[in-house]
């Protein structure tokens, strides 16, 4: 298999997202998890790739001295922008609502990064999915608020979720992307990466 070039490397994945980790798991690579706890704040003047690719790189900045030589860090970071504007995870219930409800009836992008960081590079590619929302009803947004867990993840939803399931209407570019970890662009990235 392809990915067997991996085997003399060490690939740790900083993140507690149980979505990222099966996506590796299920490309057949072997990783450690090393979560890493930052606040995520960046620059007012970051928009869309920007704040994401930041974020992932900050991810990255309080571990790279400690990386071996056959170290491979993976950090990521995913913005939901709409309306030129970045909705993160919401704070709680109310946030949650009045994010799915702008979404509702209306385009996003999904945008994520994902920094690969050795001893001595680090590189940060990004991806970009268009999904759109069908008109969500306030029952179903309630519902979804009420029974779900949408305060960990960006713009209030999940769309491996039920409101992803029922309220989404057209999607635009990489499903996997929108889960959190644009899969082929990883592979992609770290088969360049170890020749």
């Amino acid at each position: 298999m392809p990915q067997t070039r991996l085997n003399e490397y060490q690939v740790i994945l900083a993140s507690a997202s149980p979505r990222r980790q099966e996506f590796l798991r299920e490309m057949g690579i072997d990783f450690n998890v090393h979560i890493i706890d930052i606040e995520e704040t960046y620059p007012n003047h970051l928009e869309g790739a920007e704040i994401s690719d930041y974020l992932a790189e900050l991810k990255a900045g309080g571990y790279k001295n400690k990386l071996g030589n056959k170290d491979i860090l993976i950090t990521s970071d995913t913005v939901v922008w709409h309306k030129n504007k970045s909705l993160a995870k919401p704070a709680d219930k109310d946030d949650a609502f009045r994010m799915l409800k702008t979404l509702s009836n209306d385009w996003h992008d999904v945008i994520t990064s994902v920094c690969f960081t050795t001893k001595d590079h680090q590189r940060t590619v990004n991806n970009c999915t268009r999904v759109k929302f069908r008109e969500l009803t306030e029952e179903e947004i309630w519902y979804y608020i009420k029974n779900y867990n949408p305060f960990d993840k960006a713009g209030g939803y999940g769309i491996q979720d039920w409101i992803g399931l029922i309220g989404i209407e057209k999607i635009e570019g990489s499903y996997t992307n929108v889960v959190g970890l644009p899969t082929q662009l990883v592979y992609k990235t770290l088969m360049a990466m170890v020749g």
